[in-house]
């Protein structure tokens, strides 16, 4: 798994997002090395991380815990999200702090979800992957972006920078999507009991605010920041409020 370290200070770990590698967060990492340690990850099959196969929830958990001998703060981007909140209760004497961006406990809608993307969608995702696995993945980022605020130069900066690491493997796409399709951890929110921030776009079509709200409130100790005019992506489109709500976080 490559991991780019860089900063001094309390660990800070940062997940993205599905198809994406660690480069996709610009300017972020730059502003946090400045007060912490950031251990920015490629995960399995993307960017720089080698790929090994569609790697489960668990397996990408497993991998993570055994990167670090120490505690650390993590911070989870939408797909990263997901694996942030199954980390932290799984392995809660590894995970300190717990910030969630963009993120939500169920990533498809079902029954008694309605704050998710609908089956069908992911699963027309699914088939065209197999297709042309770089169109899905752009079409993906128009998703993402809808609504925001300047939404054409968001799409125009996420499309330059999705395979400024290469393109990735198939395998962990696939992986990844399954996760988006069948992860659902609200039974294990209550077992996340570190401080935990959830930052929500407030326009945000994909994981909307209401699933930051419902995280926050199935939680012990979290609470919501929501982002206005942001979207999917609030740390490219308003990157300044982002940053300031992390380290106030980091640092209480």
């Amino acid at each position: 798994m490559h991991i780019e370290v860089t900063g001094q200070g309390k660990p800070l770990v940062m997940l993205h997002g599905w198809g994406m590698h660690g480069g996709i967060w610009g300017d972020v990492v730059a502003h946090l090395s400045q007060d912490f340690e950031v251990h920015n990850v490629d995960l399995p099959g993307h960017g720089a991380s080698a790929a090994q196969g569609d790697f489960t929830l668990d397996e990408i958990v497993a991998l993570l815990d055994a990167q670090f001998d120490q505690p650390v703060s993590v911070l989870g981007w939408s797909l990263g999200g997901i694996i942030a909140q199954h980390w932290a209760a799984s392995s809660q004497h590894k995970v300190e702090r717990l910030i969630l961006l963009a993120s939500t406990p169920c990533f498809t809608e079902r029954d008694d979800w309605l704050f998710g993307m609908p089956a069908e969608t992911l699963q027309q995702f699914a088939a065209e992957l197999e297709k042309n696995h770089a169109a899905t993945l752009r079409r993906f980022l128009a998703l993402q972006v809808r609504g925001s605020e300047q939404e054409r130069e968001l799409l125009l900066a996420l499309r330059e920078k999705l395979f400024s690491r290469g393109e990735p493997d198939i395998t962990a796409l696939r992986g990844g999507l399954a996760i988006l399709r069948d992860a659902d951890l609200r039974e294990q929110l209550f077992a996340i009991t570190q401080p935990t921030l959830a930052i929500a776009g407030q326009r945000d079509k994909l994981t909307p605010p209401e699933a930051s709200n419902y995280l926050a409130q199935a939680m012990p100790h979290a609470r919501v920041e929501e982002i206005a005019g942001a979207a999917h992506a609030p740390f490219l489109s308003h990157t300044e409020p982002v940053v300031q709500h992390i380290k106030k976080f980091l640092h209480e």
